[in-house]
């Protein structure tokens, strides 16, 4: 009878899912939620506060950011009810009684500034993975004309202009997912740390020899073109020797594509850390985050990418269990 009783309510939160609903919401539905962590989050989390605290005028959501680092360490300690994270959980996490829910999904783009002296080479070439790992990771790509493949010796004034190469100075999903893209940790990269991605942003963006990667989140304007400033560095994944049309983003849409069809190859998942397994308003709100309408709000505030209704019904089935 109890199998019965738990298929039974495993079908209603399907069916409630492919109807837009939350279930277990009540009339009643009071208290706080706190969360924390990741800023390629954080937008969307935030918008998704908003839309909940309208139906359920007597909860009340605080919501800040900081860093995955941050949201992982938060949830474990129990200083949140729920951290945000975007990068995958640590296997030491889920010793620590860490229940992860993949609630997104995105990207990590390589940013320099539009003032690049070879960026017009940059975005017709596209740049190789092992000469991203030439700048990251070993150290020992440090001229521009390196990149393009140019001489140094042949540059101007014999030395050629240098990379000043930027990271995150904070434990971050995006500096790890960009590590793990070379197969290494965030403490292998080099550069010069910058806190938050608003601030690697800036940095690299304002600074013509400068190099940087930001989230999906940050890169793209609300209405959907690079943000002001900013070029988005191709990516020659398969190693042709030029950037493809497929490779070159200067709009939302573009990337979205490219993500979509398994073209671009730094890509992450994003998660919600929940200490032990969810219940009582933490759950109610992740539902509603992978309802019909906590999708819509992902795709209203367009800073990351919503899991297709099959995989938000897989998590759900996995929250509740048989």
């Amino acid at each position: 009878m109890r199998k019965i009783l738990n298929v039974l309510l495993i079908i209603g939160i399907v069916f409630g899912l492919s109807q837009g609903i939350v279930l277990a919401q009540d009339k009643e539905t009071q208290g706080t939620l706190t969360l924390s962590g990741a800023w390629a989050i954080y937008p969307t989390v935030v918008s998704w506060a908003e839309a909940f605290q309208k139906l359920h005028p007597n909860v009340k959501i605080d919501v800040s950011a900081g860093g995955a680092g941050k949201g992982a360490a938060d949830a474990i300690a129990g200083l949140v009810d729920i951290g945000m994270v975007s990068r995958e959980p640590d296997p030491s996490e889920i010793k620590q009684g860490i229940t992860p829910v993949y609630i997104l999904h995105d990207a990590i783009f390589a940013v320099v500034s539009g003032e690049n002296p070879i960026l017009d080479e940059l975005l017709k070439k596209g740049v190789k993975k092992e000469i991203l790992t030439g700048i990251y990771i070993t150290g020992l790509l440090t001229k521009w004309d390196q990149v393009v493949g140019r001489d140094v010796s042949l540059s101007v004034g014999k030395a050629g202009k240098p990379i000043h190469v930027y990271t995150r100075s904070d434990s971050c999903g995006a500096a790890g997912s960009w590590a793990g893209y070379f197969g290494k940790k965030q403490d292998d990269l080099k550069g010069i740390g910058i806190y938050g991605d608003p601030g690697l942003l800036e940095v690299a963006k304002k600074d013509p020899l400068g190099i940087g990667f930001n989230n999906f989140s940050y890169v793209f304007t609300r209405e959907g073109s690079v943000v002001k400033g900013a070029r988005l560095v191709p990516i020659d994944a398969n190693g042709n020797g030029q950037a493809d049309s497929y490779e070159i983003f200067t709009n939302r849409a573009d990337a979205v594509a490219a993500i979509e069809a398994g073209k671009y190859p730094v890509t992450r998942k994003n998660y919600f850390f929940v200490k032990g397994k969810p219940k009582g308003l933490v759950l109610e709100f992740i539902q509603f985050v992978l309802s019909d309408e906590g999708t819509k709000v992902v795709n209203d505030v367009a800073a990351s990418l919503p899991l297709p209704k099959e995989e938000r019904e897989k998590v759900l089935l996995s929250l509740v269990g048989i």
